[in-house]
């Protein structure tokens, strides 16, 4: 064991598991707050075992504990920002949730997500599950298990120095996103819109009628009725969000590297 300690072997080792275990543990769709606690260090130390017998080199200078700790913390950010990829298309959807709940005052009918563990939407938990469940079914679990492994190529451990780039990229990503998520149902909100132009035409010309009754009714009922006439626009609008999310982990990487 001292000889191990020694030649840098197990201090590189303990260097993958960082990243894997930050990029795992903050990614949706590993991370989960539902996934079993044994699950998810299983997956670490399999996924760690995995590219480490690919990629590992040992490390004779990272046996010190300060040198060590300097060297996770930097595995940890390098797994954080492949993770923040993922996280920010995932903000599409969940920004497409919150908007349709609040025009179908939907916001009281929360419960927890099962994705973040925080209370959320009921439309915007469906729409997330919906999210992953088409990144599964088109190997996006793949893509980003890819990543991670690209990443020890184009990243090598022990070698990051977070470049400006990177924050450019963030930001950029992060708008780009919330831009997506207004026009991943944009036929829904903008039913939902001219329904409220509807109720206030109906206040001003009748105003006997019960417009807060009435306009929270028909919101429902149109919003709904939206949902499953559009629902044929959702699987083009998230093959684009897959999209999007092989671009940015590419975009990632090659920031990373430089």
């Amino acid at each position: 064991m001292q000889h191990v300690l020694q030649d840098g072997t197990l201090a590189a080792f303990g260097l993958f598991m960082t990243r894997t275990s930050a990029f795992v543990l903050a990614t949706p769709f590993f991370g989960a707050q539902t996934t079993f606690g044994g699950v998810k260090i299983g997956l670490i130390a399999s996924l760690t075992l995995v590219l480490y017998s690919v990629h590992g080199v040992p490390l004779p200078g990272a046996e010190e504990p300060l040198e060590f700790g300097v060297l996770a913390m930097r595995e940890v950010l390098v797994g954080l920002a492949l993770a923040f990829v993922m996280q920010a298309v995932l903000l599409a959807v969940r920004t497409a949730g919150e908007l349709l709940a609040s025009e179908m005052a939907f916001n009281m009918a929360s419960s927890a997500d099962p994705a973040t563990g925080s209370s959320s939407p009921l439309i915007t938990q469906f729409y997330e599950m919906l999210f992953l469940l088409g990144l599964l079914a088109v190997d996006g679990h793949h893509l980003l298990l890819r990543a991670l492994a690209d990443s020890y190529d184009r990243v090598p451990v022990g070698h990051l120095s977070l470049p400006p780039g990177y924050l450019d990229l963030a930001l950029r990503l992060t708008s780009d996103m919330i831009a997506a998520g207004v026009t991943f149902l944009g036929p829904v909100l903008m039913l939902l819109l001219l329904s409220s132009v509807v109720i206030g035409l109906i206040a001003r010309a009748v105003p006997q009628v019960n417009v807060l009754e009435m306009g929270f009714s028909l919101r429902i009922l149109v919003g709904l009725g939206a949902m499953v006439t559009f629902t044929p626009l959702i699987a083009p609008a998230l093959q684009r969000l897959y999209v999007y999310l092989d671009q940015g982990l590419e975009a990632a990487l090659v920031a990373l590297a430089s």
